[in-house]
């Protein structure tokens, strides 16, 4: 499992660099960048943090994700976590997190 970070996409707003546990995350010609991908942790709080949907988590097929690249967007109370697999097909978990406590 690693993060990709779209180059095109980011905005340089360092929120990513700012929540990373391990410190992999850097400015870079004023844009996030990670030096080894190999390093990071898994932990999705860049990918969380990011607004512009500039980090794009990799599941690896050791985790059954054969190839699938997870991305979140968020509008308000709703959360969007969008897996899209190698084939282009998209998925999407929404949660509205007025009602997390609901049940």
């Amino acid at each position: 499992m690693s993060i990709k970070i779209n180059q095109d996409r980011c905005v340089g707003c360092k929120r990513c660099i700012e929540v990373c546990p391990g410190n992999l995350i850097k400015l870079e010609s004023g844009k996030a960048a990670i030096k080894r991908e190999r390093d990071c942790w898994g932990c999705t709080s860049c990918l969380k943090e990011c607004h512009k949907q500039a980090i794009e988590f990799f599941l690896g097929a050791d985790v059954g994700g054969k190839g699938t690249v997870l991305t979140f967007k968020e509008e308000g109370p709703i959360k969007h976590w969008i897996f899209t697999g190698n084939d282009g097909a998209t998925k999407t978990i929404e949660i509205n997190s007025l009602e997390s406590n609901k049940y």
